[in-house]
């Protein structure tokens, strides 16, 4: 019982951090993008993609580890719909990530001079926003998951 309380916990916590960071992001993509707050935006999609990776592995060990045991998950069309929304998110992510990367490497290399242009922060933002839309998907699908809906 330990483990799977800790695993919980612990998938909970991770899960909030991501939402802080996608907000941290979506804040953060505004026009006239430079300089340090580049440097920020970097360092809060690497977060991004660090915390998705420790979720997924955190979620395994509670598919395998928890109480309720893998066949509650693997037969619920409710988790299906939670891990389809979290992929969802994975392949909306990529591009803003890739436009990040570009856009700080183009920052330390104009060593304070580049201004991110306001038509590839509105794409990024487009991208966010839809982020956000689908991981709004994925405690509605956990609650349901949770409630034995779908199993």
């Amino acid at each position: 019982m330990a483990i799977d309380l800790i695993l919980a916990i612990l998938h909970h916590l991770l899960i909030f951090m991501l939402a802080g960071v996608l907000a941290g992001e979506f804040v953060l993509l505004r026009p006239g993008l430079a300089g340090r707050e580049v440097k920020l935006l970097a360092h809060l999609d690497s977060a991004y993609g660090a915390l998705a990776g420790a979720i997924i592995l955190v979620g395994i060990g509670r598919v395998w580890f928890g109480l309720k045991g893998w066949e509650f998950y693997v037969y619920s069309w409710s988790f299906w719909a939670k891990m389809a929304a979290f992929i969802a998110l994975g392949l909306l992510s990529v591009s803003p990530t890739m436009r990040i990367a570009r856009w700080s490497r183009e920052a330390r290399s104009a060593k304070g001079t580049y201004i991110v242009p306001d038509h590839a922060i509105a794409a990024a933002r487009t991208f966010v926003r839809l982020e956000v839309l689908v991981f709004a998907l994925i405690p509605i699908f956990a609650a349901m998951m949770a409630r034995g809906v779908g199993y």
